[in-house]
């Protein structure tokens, strides 16, 4: 859901923010930077591409703010997060992913204040790293995202490769044909940005979607 234009206005207007941005593609550097840095409200925009360079660049400049992309590489977000929040207390971290979700208490776990999907306006973006720098929170509500979200036959099939299944096992636990299952796992790999079993399985399990 957009964040409303009252809660944007109630904004402190003469506050300058610091903002790490915490991702490991070019185009989503230069896109966030772009959009960022034009912004009056922004003091400076750091970048990083891996949780190394962030931990460098939070114990040296102290960022009010940190947007990190829930998978790093082979790195996970909210763990990057924790990280962040040990090195720098103050800095507030907003999580932001375009393929997979996270759910706000596994987000909160992690020291987060917010979770917003990649595929909000830029505007919208832009307010909820503002509102998560001066200290408020942004979690998108469940219901939201349904395109990327998984379902709940999505998340049997999950359950069942986490558990070792075959994809001919989890058609026969599932009573459904093995082109269904296949249909299933691809399209989780794409949900998830997996490349295989076992990559979607650490992923889900990093964004909490697993136990």
């Amino acid at each position: 859901m957009s964040i409303t234009t009252e809660e944007f206005d109630a904004l402190d207007d003469h506050s300058k923010l610091r903002v790490l941005i915490v991702d490991d593609h070019d185009v989503v550097h230069w896109g966030f930077r772009l959009m960022l840095g034009n912004q009056p409200w922004v003091e400076r925009c750091l970048s990083s591409r891996t949780g190394a360079e962030a931990y460098a660049l939070a114990e040296r400049y102290k960022p009010d703010v940190a947007l990190v992309d829930l998978f790093i590489g082979e790195e996970s977000g909210p763990e990057i997060c924790q990280q962040l929040r040990e090195r720098s207390p103050d800095t507030k971290v907003l999580l932001i992913s375009g393929a997979g979700r996270i759910s706000p208490g596994a987000a909160k776990a992690a020291g987060a204040s917010g979770f917003i999907p990649k595929d909000w306006g830029a505007a919208d973006i832009s307010r909820a790293v503002r509102m998560v720098g001066l200290g408020m929170t942004v979690f998108q509500p469940q219901g939201d995202g349904e395109a990327t979200a998984l379902s709940p036959r999505e998340r049997e099939v999950l359950d069942l490769i986490a558990s070792g299944s075959t994809n001919r096992e989890i058609a026969a636990a599932l009573h459904l044909s093995p082109h269904t299952i296949h249909e299933h796992t691809s399209s989780l790999y794409r949900k998830l940005g997996a490349r295989n079993r076992a990559d979607a399985v650490q992923r889900a399990h990093r964004a909490g979607l697993t136990e």
